[in-house]
């Protein structure tokens, strides 16, 4: 994995994003848990929502890390 993007001169770091790809993805998978009235069953909605993101960081840079080579 690389440490960073150069994004028109700035270096921006590949954490920050993985953060806002695994944010954006996060808000879909909300909304459409809602929708399916899964938070019904969920004891602490903002812990799960943490819990949720941290998964989906977690697949998000391993999926980064398998595609860019080193």
């Amino acid at each position: 994995m690389i440490g960073e993007f150069n994004v028109y001169g700035v270096f921006v770091p590949s954490l920050m994003v993985w953060t806002a790809i695994a944010v954006a993805l996060t808000a879909v998978l909300r909304i459409g848990l809602r929708s399916l009235g899964a938070y019904r069953a969920v004891w602490h909605p903002a812990l799960f929502d943490l819990a949720l993101f941290v998964i989906v960081l977690g697949g998000v840079i391993t999926l980064a890390a398998s595609w860019i080579p080193l």
